[in-house]
């Protein structure tokens, strides 16, 4: 108390202090003692006001305890009272233990009677049981047979009341009752084969459907009765519970996978598309079956049986147990792909549970896969695996069957725009685009990895075309008169890799996004480079056909007889153009490439000939009418390749102006400006060696020793750089070794 005294002054001292801290509140003394004095009695009021109450509810609490405790001493005597009447009455209630027991003999005799008349007339009944139930009166034979179970039950359950020990009597009941079992067997038999055939049954007659359901009904009702009887006394009748409702269910699940495993009609061996008619009945079969169950089913059974859930359950499952028994057999590629588009898509289509007439009911989403994703990536697997072996052998097999067409006497086929071809390009795509096709069913990953594979295979197979063309051209070397269209042939293997890359890109833009085509890139990039090598390689062997036919006739250029007059270059020009009626049918850009290498390659012969130093000019004149006859040469290579170059954009000036200047330098009179004119060469041709220039020399026949090997010194000093659109020409042109070393000794 004195520390609560304590505390107390100390808090009213600090209060005061905060009310009198300026001068001027000394004068709100007055008034700050009438609100404290205000306050003190509003707490003093509310601390009498609780005290009472407190006193108040102690009053009262006291009072009921005292009323209690009066009670309790009343119901003490009373139970006094009560064991005293209860002692007194023990000997009067073990009297009445024959009273008792007559009155269980009433109750068993009072059944008997009750039941007495169904009991002599147990044959009789079983009889009319039996013969409803052969007349197909299900409702009525199934009255009967709750009648005769009635009281086989009442007289068994007030034997076991008299004495539950007694199992002879209990069994004396059940044998005089014997037959209705058997009845009951017979009862439940008719009615699973009206469940098995309920989704015919319901279109036919649904009445007998819900004469059935209404059995299982009363049955089920039954047996919740005898189970909550049991949990009272104990005794329940033989066969109980009998569990019909969910034997129904265990009908229809074995009826619907009996369904779904005999649709098969065929084996592989029978017919090679077993499986997609296989599938294609059980999809019409739990379309159907689903409709009706939706539509007609639905309606002969009680809501909370919810039928066309549960068979929507039982349908699913069996389906599920069917696809996995499928996949673990020993499929084929297409028949995985079937088994797979099947069940990825089809199952949840609109053809199937995506129906409009399935819905709400149906839920495609909610429904799980029918193929664990394990079962489908190897199903994938074994299909790619499968797959990678049969695009290795179709393409093998279409590779020789192109092949044997090369040796044909006739020639192929051209398009519509007169480009020769083969079969080839066609065939090959052919069989990707089906390929493709058939796993953009399934799943886009599947797509990307079989055009993925696809393109991986093309890559190796142009690899072997490219061995196959170069052996076809080996051949042809070896023998020419073996192969009559083999330019025709190489013209067609030269298109075909313009149309592979086509088909390509074609492929690519329907198949891929252009996201995934930026991945293949790469792949794409190599492929083009393998076609860019098998058509440059085929370009190279029909200008070395070409050239083979014109060899006799460059090698007359640069000779005596060349220079008397020989019409060798015209012969050039018809061949080669005549070639090029051929060539006309090579698609571009290749038919470009091929005009400009020809050329090219004739200018280059045309160089090589001049520089093989065949002739040399002994006089003015000589040099005269070589040069001359040069130029009009040089006139007619361009007059022929601006002819086959038409439209294609090609320089035909600058090669041809080579052998101009050339002759320029031959045509030169006074030696002493030679120097000038080897050195205009020079600066248009800065690849010209000093080998070339030598050889030239040469074959003007009047520069000294001196002369060439001034000139060709002076030349190196001042040697000029190439422009960088300059194309070389001189370093193909080899001349003899003799000339330079000798002159520079």
């Amino acid at each position: 108390m004195e520390e609560t005294s304590r505390e107390a002054v100390a808090t009213a001292v600090q209060r005061v202090a905060g009310m009198l801290q300026r001068p001027d509140q000394l004068d709100k003394v007055e008034q700050y003692r009438r609100r404290e004095a205000r306050k003190k009695a509003s707490v003093e009021a509310r601390l009498k006001a609780a005290i009472q109450s407190q006193l108040d509810g102690v009053r009262t609490g006291l009072s009921q305890l005292h009323n209690a405790l009066n009670d309790v001493k009343a119901i003490q005597h009373s139970l006094v009272d009560v064991n005293k009447d209860w002692r007194q009455s023990i000997n009067t209630i073990e009297n009445l233990k024959d009273v008792k027991d007559a009155v269980v003999q009433h109750s068993q005799l009072a059944a008997a009677v009750e039941n007495l008349k169904n009991i002599f007339s147990v044959p009789e009944i079983v009889q009319e049981t039996q013969d409803l139930i052969e007349q197909g009166q299900l409702l009525q034979a199934h009255r009967k047979l709750m009648d005769l179970e009635c009281s086989r039950d009442d007289l068994m359950y007030e034997q076991y009341r008299m004495d539950s020990k007694n199992t002879h009597d209990m069994n004396l009941i059940d044998s005089y009752f014997g037959d209705m079992q058997k009845l009951s067997e017979e009862l439940a038999k008719q009615l699973w084969m009206v469940i098995q055939r309920s989704l015919v049954t319901v279109r036919r007659d649904p009445t007998l459907l819900v004469s059935v359901v209404r059995i299982i009904e009363r049955e089920e009702k039954i047996d919740r009765r005898m189970l909550d009887r049991k949990k009272q006394t104990g005794f329940i009748p033989p066969g109980r519970p009998k569990k019909w409702k969910e034997k129904m269910f265990n009908v229809l699940d074995r009826t619907v996978t009996t369904r779904i495993e005999g649709t098969q009609a065929d084996t592989r061996e029978s017919d090679k598309m077993w499986l997609v008619r296989h599938l294609e009945i059980i999809r019409k079969y739990v379309l159907d079956d689903l409709l009706v169950a939706k539509n007609l089913l639905d309606q002969c059974f009680p809501p909370h049986y919810e039928i066309f859930k549960k068979l929507l359950g039982m349908y699913h499952q069996a389906l599920s147990i069917r696809m996995q028994d499928l996949a673990s057999e020993n499929l084929e590629a297409n028949e995985i792909v079937s088994l797979l588009t099947w069940v990825l898509n089809t199952y949840k289509s609109a053809e199937m549970m995506g129906n409009p007439q399935l819905a709400p009911e149906v839920d495609v989403n909610s429904l799980q896969p029918l193929l664990s994703q394990e079962i489908v990536d190897d199903l994938l697997s074994t299909y790619m695996s499968t797959l990678t072996s049969n695009i290795i052998g179709w393409l093998r097999k279409a590779l020789e069957t192109d092949k044997k067409d090369w040796l044909e006497a006739n020639e192929p086929e051209a398009d519509q725009d007169g480009y020769y071809q083969t079969t080839l390009p066609a065939i090959v795509f052919q069989m990707f685009e089906q390929n493709l096709q058939v796993a953009t069913q399934i799943n886009e990953d599947l797509k990307i990895k079989v055009l993925h594979l696809c393109l991986q295979q093309m890559s190796s197979f142009l690899s072997r075309y490219k061995e196959e063309a170069h052996s076809y051209k080996e051949e042809h070397l070896r023998n020419r008169q073996d192969h009559p269209c083999y330019v025709q042939y190489m013209v067609a293997i030269i298109n075909n890799c313009q149309t592979f890359k086509e088909s390509i890109i074609s492929l690519k833009k329907k198949y891929l996004t252009p996201v995934m085509e930026e991945i293949m890139t790469s792949s794409h990039a190599s492929i083009d480079a393998v076609l860019d090598d098998v058509a440059k390689e085929g370009c190279s062997s029909l200008l070395d056909e070409v050239f083979m036919d014109l060899e006799p006739h460059l090698s007359e250029l640069m000779t005596k007889k060349w220079l008397g007059g020989s019409n060798a270059v015209g012969t050039i020009c018809v061949t080669v153009e005549d070639y090029f009626n051929d060539f006309a049918k090579i698609k571009k850009p290749y038919k470009k490439k091929m005009t400009v290498e020809c050329h090219r390659r004739v200018v280059v012969e045309y160089i090589k000939a001049i520089m093989s130093k065949r002739i040399i000019f002994k006089t003015p004149e000589e040099r005269r009418q070589g040069a001359e006859r040069m130029k009009r040469e040089a006139e007619q290579f361009r007059f022929l390749f601006k002819k086959l170059a038409a439209g294609s954009g090609e320089d035909t000036e600058g090669l041809c102006g080579v052998i101009e200047a050339i002759a320029e330098v031959f045509k030169l009179t006074d030696p002493s400006l030679l120097y000038l004119e080897v050195s205009t060469l020079v600066s248009k041709h800065p690849d010209i060696r000093d080998d070339h220039i030598a050889a030239l020399l040469t074959m003007r026949g009047d520069a000294s020793r001196e002369m060439k090997q001034t000139i060709i010194e002076t030349l190196d000093k001042g040697s000029s750089q190439p422009s960088p659109n300059y194309v070389p020409i001189f370093k193909d042109v080899t001349v003899s070794t003799l000339t330079v070393p000798k002159l520079l000794k």
